[in-house]
Order: C-alpha cells, then sequence, then structure tokens
C-alpha cells in the first residue's frame, strides 16, 4: 500500500522568489529553530543532548568574559540579507541592539560581532560551507564552528575572522582534543 498525502499548509508554499527574513515572524505554526537560506525554510532535527550541553558551555564561558558593550545570546537568528535568516546556537551581539523589553525576534548581521555553530550530523554542509560564507559576506566579523571531539569533549573546528565584509579567510586558531 501506498503512504497517504497529507496537505500542505498554504503558509508552507514558497512565493515567488522565495520567502524573505521578515516573512519568519509573521508565518503561524512555525516550528522552533527554523531558518531561512535562500529564501528557503530549513526545519531543524530534534536537538541531542551533547549539542544541548555544548551550547549551554560555550555560552556561559563567553558570557563570563563578555565586555559590557556586548551581549551573548543563545539560538536568536541573524539577518544576513533579504532572504537568508540562519539561526546560530550562541551569538555576541552589541548591547544596544538588545532592547529593554527583549522582544526581538532575531539581529542585524551589523550588530553581530561573533556566530558560533554546534555542528551536529544532519546539517554539516550547511555548518561547513554556506553558513560561515554567508556570515563573511553580511560582514559578520567572527565565525566559530565547534563538534563534539574525543569522548565526550568539545572542539573547536574552525575559527575565522572576516574582517572585509563579502571575504572568507582562512581559520585564525584551531583546537582538537
Amino acid at each position: 500500500m501506498g503512504a497517504t498525502m497529507t496537505a500542505v499548509p498554504d503558509w508552507l508554499i514558497p512565493p515567488e522568489g522565495g520567502f524573505t527574513a521578515d516573512d519568519l515572524d509573521d508565518m503561524p505554526g512555525l516550528p522552533p529553530h527554523t531558518e531561512l537560506i535562500d529564501g528557503s525554510l530549513v526545519f531543524m532535527s530534534p536537538q541531542k543532548y551533547f549539542h544541548s550541553l555544548a551550547v549551554d558551555l560555550l555560552a556561559y564561558r563567553l558570557r563570563s568574559g563578555c565586555p559590557a558593550h556586548l551581549r551573548v545570546v543563545r539560538e536568536m537568528s541573524v539577518v544576513l540579507g533579504a532572504h537568508d535568516r540562519p539561526e546560530p546556537d550562541v551569538s555576541v551581539v552589541r548591547a544596544q541592539a538588545v532592547s529593554e523589553s527583549g522582544d526581538e525576534t532575531g539581529y542585524q548581521a551589523q550588530d553581530v560581532a561573533l556566530a558560533v555553530e554546534v555542528v551536529s550530523p544532519d546539517p554539516v554542509q550547511r555548518d561547513r560551507d554556506t553558513k560561515p560564507r554567508k556570515y563573511a559576506e553580511a560582514g559578520v566579523p567572527h565565525f566559530w564552528r565547534w563538534r563534539r571531539g574525543r569522548g565526550d569533549g568539545l572542539s573547536s573546528t574552525s575559527s575565522s575572522s572576516n574582517r572585509r565584509p563579502g571575504r572568507t579567510c582562512p581559520p585564525v586558531s584551531s583546537t582538537t582534543g
């Protein structure tokens, strides 16, 4: 027997030219952590415990040394352009970009000093190639990518400085172990 087809909600069908970054805030029933890459919705698979623990650890360590003019945020989207709005696991943003009310659903690329991704098995290609390039092109000055190391450790697989918008620079440091 064949599989039963389920109707796709109208809001899930992309408009001509794809979805825009602004569309994400107005879509009812959108699953948590949905990203927009090249105008297409990207639904994230459920998090594993290690991923959650790694994000907590990185956010904690960054907060412990964060200067007053910056804020560390978790899982908040970043508008990189009209059709790109990824959601890094951790970001360091300008304090002025964080409102007193805390009502923002994301930040503009020019407010982001650092975007951090903890690599999961599913979106390895996106985390390794697409996202670093898009962050660099949007002018996000620093990008870190972390993965599971040996045992239960956490290893940096790349750390890059994108000081010139539109340019991807080679890694400036790497830590494994």
